[in-house]
């Protein structure tokens, strides 16, 4: 059974529209089973730095702990609901303490593989992928080692993020490779030796053609279509062991129900 996590938290996007995150994960949590939601308390403030280069950290770490301790509370499957991408880092801890050869598959038109010395914002959305296999403030060790790494989609790099992609063994698949063979991404996971994998889904690796409620949308994406395609596929070749969705920022509940259909869609291929 899955157990969903709604975590509504905006402080580790870069965004001045970041707020909008906690419209979506409510309206996305509305439509889940309410007996099998925990909901996540995210604090009301921005919170401080605190020395660690990091934007907002001292709220960020409360909500990094707080989903840990939800997830260590029950043997379930979760998925975790966000907020900003930041939320599914602990998600990988959990799963990562249980599962030794964990694979991360990252579905996101960014890479999010900033460190805070590169990082041009200090916000953890853009240095969540690189937290999970390279320690820092936020993660004081390795959780997922880059081989075991997959960016699916992304066509929105900064320097420092394509420079890491072509030296540390983080591996990457187009929207168009997974377009024309859904069976690409399976076979590539399983070929890592991975007994288990995580997926993550920023909503804004979809082409704004298929959604409009993400903040910082990104042309030539992928159809909803070919990626829950791709995860089912995946699915058959590894055992998802956890996931979450991010980015979900609608501008009016109008926007929300329009985009809601798609999203369930791919809530439905992840649980």
């Amino acid at each position: 059974m899955t157990r969903f996590l709604v975590a509504p938290q905006w402080q580790g996007s870069p965004s001045s529209r970041a707020m909008r995150l906690i419209d979506g994960a409510e309206a996305l949590a509305g439509d889940l089973p309410r007996s099998a939601v925990t909901r996540i308390d995210v604090p009301a403030e921005a919170g401080e730095s605190l020395g660690s280069g990091i934007r907002r950290f001292s709220t960020l770490g409360r909500v990094r702990d707080a989903i840990a301790a939800a997830l260590a509370e029950r043997d379930e499957r979760p998925l975790v609901i966000g907020g900003d991408c930041a939320v599914a880092v602990p998600a990988i801890a959990h799963a990562a303490s249980r599962h030794p050869s964990l694979a991360v598959v990252w579905f996101d038109a960014h890479g999010d593989l900033h460190t805070v010395d590169s990082s041009p914002s200090g916000a953890l959305a853009g240095m969540a992928l690189r937290a999970v296999s390279t320690p820092g403030p936020f993660v004081d060790r390795t959780l997922v080692p880059a081989e075991r790494i997959m960016v699916v989609g992304a066509r929105s790099l900064d320097d420092a993020e394509a420079d890491h992609l072509a030296t540390s063994g983080v591996r990457t698949l187009s929207a168009d490779t997974v377009t024309a063979d859904p069976a690409a991404l399976a076979e590539a996971i399983a070929a890592t030796g991975a007994e288990a994998v995580f997926v993550h889904v920023d909503l804004d690796v979809l082409d704004p053609s298929a959604i409009s409620g993400v903040l910082e949308p990104v042309p030539f994406g992928l159809d909803p279509g070919a990626l829950t395609a791709a995860v089912h596929r995946l699915r058959e070749r590894v055992p998802l062991v956890g996931a979450s969705i991010a980015g979900f920022a609608p501008a009016s509940s109008d926007d929300a129900v329009e985009d809601l259909g798609t999203i369930l869609r791919i809530v439905g291929a992840l649980a």
